[in-house]
């Protein structure tokens, strides 16, 4: 039997930046007609890999080989004569045009050029492998997954015949994941070679046909799907084994502890970022929070720790300390905190307001706790014990507790982040996407500490991405579209459908709210 020739090949590849290696001696095969998952945990080198195949980043050392002949790749314009096209996480496209001229634009064309006839050809494109876009809509008023399409529709317009996806379903509903899994088939039935860069192990399970593992910035080989397990993939990914597993202990001494009551926030621009929420959260429970990103969920959670304007509605708090009732609107964070309300909140951006770049991990535990007393700053010994046992506990990787945070990679800052403020023993522990960034371990770990809370009496509410986690972790899940809530389930027995349907929906019944 002949030998297949790979569409790709890469050998011996290395990449650093100053003294990090982000890659080292990867070698790996891509080959047309089928879908390769690239996998590995966070900081593993996969994009950076990807980078050097699309013309972002040269290669330092190695080889790389395009239908068995060796080629530099400069630059992307490289990449696409050579049939490359790559969909990064952040999109490119110029929001003022429409999908079509997005598509047709930086093709060079000789003599004049007609959008018409153009438009026919992207149409041909988008029946032959089931794609739906309005090519005359602006990228302005397009959601995510549309933006997504022009991307992917663009790089088969100019010719690419070998497709890298980075992180493709990461802001994507369940159905949206399905057109695009339909799509992806259809290309490789048409002999395209698909490269999607992922962590998600249950998609990896059900869209490609051969898995490629990095870890610590080396391949650690590759295995054919249908012979593997998520465990296994898991091994291979983190080098030791991994329960996947998340406990959900039933809710004990549950009561009513937060009441959000029609809540509605405004943006600078006078929209409504969160419109009408109303919704209960208990003590010994996790309250899931679900919605496509952008739908209000950061809004939400800064309004209840007092970080964000409330243009109408209430917040209203049980202290359990005296079962009196507070109403925190209006309040300013300090005082939500002085009132024994541990709002502890994990913001998305986690060196722009969760932490100091520049400060130690000592001095950034400090941060919560110098307002307790006199001459704290001499007593730097609890913050140091504390450092130390996030450190240990959630594995931080950094030379010690003096390092500023702004040396530590993404997945490090998180824990630190994660960490400092589950140490804070809050009433109520408000987390908005705790494990972005974090490897698998890692996320099973917080996952742990968030059920350690939960089984304390805490109230989390939990706002997360990954709507397989959000089912699996969470008591109950307030789903948001718009700002608004379109459904309330229970996270037992709702399904991923179910909650990406409601993700979807514009505006929610008075039945769904109940």
């Amino acid at each position: 039997m002949e030998e297949r020739v790979p569409a790709v090949e890469l050998k011996g590849v290395c990449k650093r930046f100053g003294r990090i290696v982000a890659n080292n001696n990867v070698n790996m095969s891509m080959y047309r007609g089928e879908i390769l998952a690239v996998l590995g945990e966070n900081g593993s080198g996969k994009t950076t890999l990807m980078n050097m195949i699309s013309g972002i980043y040269f290669p330092d050392e190695g080889e790389v080989f395009v239908d068995g002949r060796e080629v530099s790749i400069r630059s992307p314009k490289d990449a696409y004569e050579l049939g490359i096209g790559m969909i990064h996480q952040h999109y490119k496209l110029v929001e003022i045009f429409s999908a079509a001229e997005n598509i047709v634009l930086g093709v060079d064309a000789d003599g004049r050029f007609d959008l018409k006839s153009e438009t026919v050809r992207i149409r041909s494109i988008c029946e032959k492998f089931g794609f739906s876009i309005d090519l005359s809509k602006k990228i302005y008023e397009m959601s995510v997954s549309e933006k997504q399409t022009v991307e992917i529709v663009k790089a088969l317009y100019k010719g690419a015949e070998i497709l890298i996806l980075d992180e493709p379903t990461a802001v994507l509903t369940p159905q949206e994941t399905k057109k695009l899994f339909s799509v992806l088939r259809a290309m490789k039935a048409d002999g395209k070679c698909v490269v999607i860069i992922t962590h998600k192990l249950n998609e990896v399970m059900e869209i490609s046909d051969r898995v490629a593992v990095l870890r610590k910035g080396e391949s650690v080989g590759s295995v054919e799907t249908a012979e593997t397990d998520m465990n296994a993939l898991t091994q291979m990914m983190v080098g030791k084994q991994v329960i996947l597993n998340i406990e959900r202990p039933a809710p004990n001494n549950s009561v009513d502890r937060l009441f959000v009551k029609d809540l509605t926030c405004l943006n600078p621009e006078g929209f409504k970022v969160v419109d009408n929420v109303s919704f209960t959260a208990k003590s010994g429970e996790i309250l899931g929070i679900a919605g496509i990103a952008g739908s209000g969920q950061r809004e939400l959670l800064e309004s209840i720790a007092g970080l964000q304007k409330i243009h109408a509605g209430e917040i209203l708090y049980t202290n359990p300390s005296n079962g009196q009732t507070e109403n925190l609107r209006n309040k300013t964070p300090m005082q939500i905190r002085n009132l024994g309300v541990r709002l502890s909140f994990v913001p998305e951006d986690r060196l722009g307001m969760g932490l100091v770049g520049n400060m130690d991990i000592i001095d950034n535990m400090m941060l919560r706790s110098y307002r307790k007393g006199k001459g704290v700053f001499l007593q730097r010994k609890p913050p140091k014990t504390l450092a130390e046992r996030i450190i240990e506990e959630l594995e931080v990787v950094t030379p010690d507790a003096k390092t500023p945070v702004r040396r530590l990679s993404g997945g490090n800052v998180q824990k630190v982040l994660v960490g400092r403020e589950i140490a804070s023993a809050p009433k109520v522990l408000m987390v908005a996407y705790p494990v972005r960034g974090l490897d698998i371990n890692s996320s099973y770990m917080i996952y742990g500490l968030l059920n350690e809370q939960k089984r304390n009496g805490t109230c989390v509410i939990f706002v997360g991405e990954d709507l397989d986690v959000l089912l699996a972790l969470c008591d109950r899940i307030v789903v948001l579209a718009d700002g608004k809530v379109s459904g309330l389930v229970d996270a037992r027995s709702a399904t991923k459908d179910e909650i990406g349907l409601l993700m979807t929906k514009h505006g929610g019944s008075e039945e769904d709210e109940q």
